[in-house]
């Protein structure tokens, strides 16, 4: 199931230069403007692509890793470790 507060703080960030900046800085304290629950906070701040691609849109998550510095093709090999025999099954997301 998508997160709401997790898209927002996403889409927040395409629409704002000056939270880009904060986030850059501090990227706890911007969290602390959302609603966003401790296990997503834990995956924001480990840079996990896994735990958080079920919970957003996919092109929403791939404009928070480029914020982030994430080099597409280490971006890209997340993603696709995330379909790698024995990987873990993802969970089915729900639009609504």
């Amino acid at each position: 199931m998508t997160d709401y507060w997790l898209s927002k703080l996403f889409f927040d960030l395409q629409h704002d230069a000056q939270l880009v900046t904060d986030s850059r800085a501090d990227m706890a304290a911007v969290m602390e403007r959302y609603r966003i629950k401790p296990e997503v906070r834990r995956a924001l701040m480990d840079d996990d692509v896994a735990a958080l691609s079920p919970l957003v849109n996919a092109y929403l998550l791939r404009f928070y890793f480029q914020v982030r510095g994430m080099p597409q093709d280490e971006f890209m090999a997340r993603l696709h470790a995330m379909s790698a025999p024995g990987a873990p099954a993802a969970e089915k997301v729900t639009h609504g």
